[in-house]
């Protein structure tokens, strides 16, 4: 249509989001979820569990209800959780943090990422720095804001980028560098010389960091490290966290950004006019979960590295190849032992053949690094236990001949 700007149709087309009819694009989680709808498939393609969160956190968003708070929040989020956000962050990580300037409430994850990126880049001179695969917001939010994506790949079967490779990619030219850690597909949990090298990068070449540290209590092994905490980062990192994958409650929405008060004002000056504030009686339910007790932090590593293990030891039994993942719900998968050379023709077939569902790890990449990963598929690990047995014996029987 005339009125819709050819600007803006070269950003969303640039960004994938829109098809070569102009019409917007469907992602392939939908694609794949209806897929499973319509075939009685398991879905294990989609990251959202099948089973509620901790019943504290339940019963504090139906009280707060009932109590009546149910209208806008403040703009930066209830003093309530903020500074449950700010205790999170020292109790676990040492990260001391005024929570009236240095923690903002946000939508969700995804929001907040949304409100950095835009915030920190808006010239067709910057560049943002992302991990490849990368959470398929990131290349739609760097091109929305008019900066070049520069993914560095994360390479099969650890999932880790070289470092030679990322000090290459970092420039005078970057504004930001997005770190997912845990890493979403992949399950990877990158090293501290990683960890280290992102942060003298980002000071040689003053950049932002930008995290995603969604998946931060479902690392199997040990305690999350965030960048923040490492020397010399934290007055140049924007930490991103959220409780839908902690508490269960992907539907709530509620997540949060922290960081340097310079830094979190030029977020809330974005964030202000998307969607101001939000989830008024889930806030004081998520400040409910971030009290809780140690044990249950632990139990839910503990559980989703158990489901995890069972996932893998199926998919090895059915003849996949796999990387082992370190934290998160995901599991990647190589089809190629079992004769394929297109993880989205295999997906695609997948549902009919075998009742079950994933997604190709090309959902997750640029363009024109499809072949890098042609043969990789991820599974989610995030469903009971009887359901993952379930879903691997029909792997099972399907591959048997």
């Amino acid at each position: 249509m005339r009125h819709i700007s050819g600007a803006w149709q070269r950003t969303a087309r640039g960004a994938g989001l829109l098809g070569s009819d102009g019409r917007p694009r469907p992602t392939i989680f939908a694609e794949m979820s209806a897929i499973a709808s319509r075939t009685g498939a398991i879905n294990l393609g989609q990251g959202f569990p099948d089973s509620d969160g901790p019943p504290e956190v339940l019963e504090a968003a139906q009280q707060a209800i009932a109590a009546g708070l149910n209208q806008y929040p403040p703009g930066r989020g209830t003093a309530e959780l903020c500074q449950a956000i700010a205790s999170h962050q020292l109790r676990f990580y040492n990260l001391t943090l005024d929570p009236e300037t240095e923690v903002l409430v946000t939508a969700g994850a995804t929001e907040a990422l949304a409100a950095s990126i835009l915030a920190l880049v808006g010239d067709d001179e910057a560049e943002v720095i992302v991990f490849e695969p990368f959470y398929d917001a990131y290349a739609g939010l760097v091109a929305l804001s008019g900066a070049r994506l520069v993914p560095v790949p994360l390479r099969w079967p650890d999932f880790q980028p070289d470092l030679d490779e990322l000090a290459a990619a970092v420039s005078a030219r970057t504004r930001v560098i997005v770190v997912n850690d845990p890493h979403n597909p992949t399950g990877a949990v990158f090293s501290p010389q990683v960890r280290e090298h992102i942060v003298r990068l980002a000071i040689e070449h003053d950049a932002v960091i930008v995290t995603d540290e969604v998946y931060e209590h479902l690392v199997f092994d040990g305690r999350h490290v965030p960048i923040a905490s490492l020397p010399g980062a934290a007055e140049r990192t924007l930490t991103i966290s959220s409780g839908g994958k902690t508490f269960a409650t992907t539907g709530w929405k509620v997540g949060w950004v922290t960081g340097p008060r310079d830094l979190l004002d030029a977020v809330m000056t974005v964030k202000q006019y998307l969607t101001y504030s939000g989830g008024a009686p889930f806030q004081p339910a998520m400040a409910a979960g971030l009290s809780l007790p140690d044990a249950f932090f632990a139990e839910i590593a503990q559980t989703q590295g158990r489901r995890s293990a069972l996932l893998g030891t199926g998919l090895r039994d059915a003849g996949f190849a796999i990387s082992a993942p370190a934290a998160t719900y995901f599991t990647v998968a190589d089809v190629s032992p079992l004769g394929s050379a297109s993880a989205d023709d295999f997906c695609r077939r997948l549902p009919v053949a075998a009742g079950v569902v994933a997604l190709p790890l090309s959902a997750f990449v640029s363009a024109e690094h499809r072949a890098r990963y042609a043969t990789l598929v991820r599974f989610a690990a995030c469903r009971t236990d009887s359901v993952i047995s379930e879903a691997m014996t029909r792997l099972g029987a399907a591959f048997a001949n």
